[in-house]
């Protein structure tokens, strides 16, 4: 009676692990798939300078990528919309950017108050700029980086379907 009691235990164990395994895998294949159509651009690396960037649209339909402030690493969302580069406060704080001139700017939730700075270097992909006009923004939350046209503006973009192709 023992012997049948463990061997139910040993098979019931060998059933949990089983499934285990089983959700892990699916956990891995998904994590990639989500990854992937929210985050194309989550392997975007350094190319030669100048040359050109090549973006895909997620899920959202926004154009996300890596990229560098003052040789940091930072996520960007490209905003067309935005003229200046906008950095959240609490990320500013990371990057060790210091607030200057205090001024506003008006958001999709109304006039706010924002802090000028100037960013020493931009870069995404192999594209980079120095001297960068950006502001900080200490109502804005997350750590996901505005790339406005004060970098945009730098280069030529052209859209065909999902892809934003960005060069100089």
């Amino acid at each position: 009676m023992k012997q049948d009691s463990s061997r139910r235990f040993v098979a019931r164990l060998f059933t949990h692990l089983t499934w285990v395994i089983i959700l892990g895998l699916f956990y891995l294949f998904f994590q990639d798939k989500w990854l992937q159509q929210n985050d194309p651009n989550h392997g975007l690396m350094s190319a030669t300078n100048n040359a050109p960037v090549v973006l895909q649209r997620n899920r959202q339909g926004h154009y996300i990528a890596p990229g560098k402030i003052n040789g940091q690493n930072v996520r960007f969302l490209l905003d067309t919309g935005a003229t200046d580069i906008s950095i959240p406060g609490t990320l500013a704080d990371q990057l060790n950017l210091k607030p200057g001139r205090a001024s506003y700017a008006s958001t999709a939730n109304g006039t706010i108050k924002v802090y000028q700075t100037t960013l020493d270097s931009v870069a995404l992909g192999g594209l980079s700029l120095n001297q960068v006009s950006a502001h900080i923004n200490p109502h804005m939350q997350g750590d996901t980086v505005l790339l406005g046209m004060s970098f945009l503006q730098h280069l030529e973009l052209t859209q065909r379907g999902n892809t934003l192709t960005l060069k100089r």
